[in-house]
């Protein structure tokens, strides 16, 4: 996938735990866990901005397009 998900760079950068994150952002922890192992297909924008908020961060912090050509 061309999407990478940079949120378990963020939370050692932050020194928080995913089943922190998870409390401030009020989504389980296994939701949150899909998202950091990237394996989530989507993202609510709403869930991304309580992470942002949450970390202190950019959307673009947290996620980057890698181009691979493969996919054309």
């Amino acid at each position: 996938m061309a999407i990478t998900v940079n949120l378990d760079v963020i939370l050692a950068q932050r020194k928080m735990r995913l089943n922190t994150l998870a409390e401030k952002v009020n989504i389980t922890p296994q939701n949150l866990s899909v998202l950091k192992t990237g394996k989530a297909k989507a993202i609510r924008f709403d869930t991304l901005e309580k992470i942002c908020r949450a970390l202190d961060c950019q959307p673009g912090d947290l996620l980057a397009f890698e181009n691979d050509d493969e996919d054309l």
